[in-house]
């Protein structure tokens, strides 16, 4: 077995390298290009005797799958799964070279990696393979398999990757387990450490209004039934409307995770007053909070008429919905229709932005050998720390997986120099970066979790 820190540099370097590889998804199907890195992850499992799969999804849209055989068939496989693309940056906002993957240490001595991915979320990624190579290498075998999985579109909804890969080659990424991304942001407070840990991630329900009008010259506007000006409207019901907060025991956990002054706290855990505690909280940690005990609209794209001197008879609104666990699409449309209001209602058409959109999942349980495993690993680096469920606002590929019976948890292990709104921050921001602590607790992570998962 290596060493941690050989693991760690290990993990340093081939974060730095996928960074390098600037696996850019900007949701065109000739975007990504994540065959580059998926062929440098098959060099790096090269020679240790392992099946190895490359799966296009498109051309150069390549995932690639490995599963190390455990001893025992009947137990249960963990597949330890990270995406290798990243959204696009605009490098004027960046201080250095969002692709240079540059090791740089601060003013306060703490020594990162940056660059676009290093939290979303090539850190994984890269500690995983690192972690389920040295496992191979060392010749230790664990009574279930162990499946890695790299794979590619994650950032444009996974319909390249994990999504047709899951229907149609389930035989190759079958499991009982997963860990993907993201959690384990420890916070210090007056009860004590709390590591989240996601279990649940909100749900898709993005819609597309088509609103109609009715055409005419636009030099004489006055009275017309301009679609454009109704979607103008609809676009600030939207951006306005207030949204019936859910309080439940999930958000109460997270909203004492926070540390926050105790009457802070309390308007929280208000829905009288939560939205007067998010106004006054930093403005990163005010959007997750929000997001975390709410059905989200966001009015994003907007395409009207066909010419400059013609009152426009239609226009399409794209709003990007996210629906908390449980909630259904039918409660999406219910809400819009409420939302929209009955004068514009007879001008629109609601429609799903994706077919066949599922409704919210539940999430995975936390009674699970898996999430005991995690819990113990996590208290190797935190003593005493509680470790608590979490919600993801965004989307990610796991839920491929939970219709499939898989248990499927959001993981990692930060270290504790980054405060949570700085870690969300970074989320397709400007200045991404991971520090080389975060990257040793992660790495050391997956190992520790392993050693305890078939106990």
């Amino acid at each position: 077995m290596a060493t941690p820190d050989s693991l760690t540099g290990e993990t340093v370097e081939l974060l730095q390298q996928l960074i390098r590889n600037q696996c850019v998804n900007d949701g065109t199907p000739g975007s990504g290009q994540e065959e580059v890195s998926a062929r440098l992850l098959r060099d790096e499992l090269d020679g240790l005797g392992l099946d190895v799969e490359m799966i296009e999804g498109a051309p150069g849209r390549s995932s690639l799958v490995a599963r190390y055989e455990g001893t025992d068939p009947d137990a249960p496989a963990l597949c330890l799964m990270g995406h290798t693309d990243v959204v696009p940056v605009t490098p004027d906002g960046w201080r250095n070279d969002p692709f240079g993957g540059e090791l740089i240490t601060d003013a306060d001595g703490v020594t990162e990696v940056w660059g676009r991915g290093a939290v979303d979320m090539l850190n994984l990624t890269s500690s995983m393979l690192v972690t389920f190579r040295d496992v191979v290498r060392s010749g230790i075998r664990y009574p279930g398999d162990i499946v890695y999985f790299a794979v590619a579109d994650e950032e444009a909804g996974g319909l390249l990757g994990a999504g047709p890969i899951v229907h149609r080659n389930w035989d190759l990424v079958q499991c009982d387990y997963l860990l993907s991304e993201y959690g384990g942001t420890p916070t210090h407070g007056r009860d004590g450490t709390t590591v989240l840990v996601t279990n649940s991630e909100k749900g898709l329900g993005g819609r597309r209004i088509t609103v109609h009008g009715t055409p005419g010259h636009g030099s004489m506007p006055y009275a017309t039934d301009n679609a454009l000006v109704k979607a103008a409207a609809i676009v600030s019901r939207v951006a306005e409307a207030e949204i019936t907060p859910r309080i439940d025991e999930m958000f109460t956990d997270r909203v004492r995770a926070l540390d926050l002054p105790a009457e802070t706290e309390a308007a929280l855990l208000d829905p009288g007053r939560v939205a007067d505690a998010l106004a006054a909280l930093p403005p990163d940690l005010a959007r997750n909070t929000h997001s975390c005990c709410h059905m989200t609209f966001s009015p994003n794209l907007l395409d009207a008429g066909t010419k400059t001197n013609t009152v426009a008879d239609k226009a399409e609104l794209y709003v990007d919905v996210r629906l908390l666990p449980g909630e259904t699409q039918a409660d999406v449309d219910r809400a819009l229709r409420d939302i929209i209001g009955p004068d514009l209602l007879p001008s629109v058409e609601i429609e799903m932005v994706y077919p066949n959109m599922r409704d919210a999942d539940p999430g995975s349980p936390t009674d699970t050998p898996l999430w005991d495993a995690l819990a113990d690993a996590i208290r190797m680096a935190y003593p005493e720390a509680r470790v608590v469920p979490s919600l993801v606002t965004g989307a990610t590929d796991a839920r491929y997986f939970r219709p499939r019976g898989t248990v499927a948890y959001g993981a990692g292990l930060l270290s504790s120099g980054i405060p949570l709104e700085e870690f969300l921050n970074r989320f397709h921001g400007h200045n991404e970066r991971i520090d080389v602590e975060s990257l040793a607790l992660t790495t050391q992570l997956w190992r520790d979790v392993l050693d305890r998962l078939w106990t």
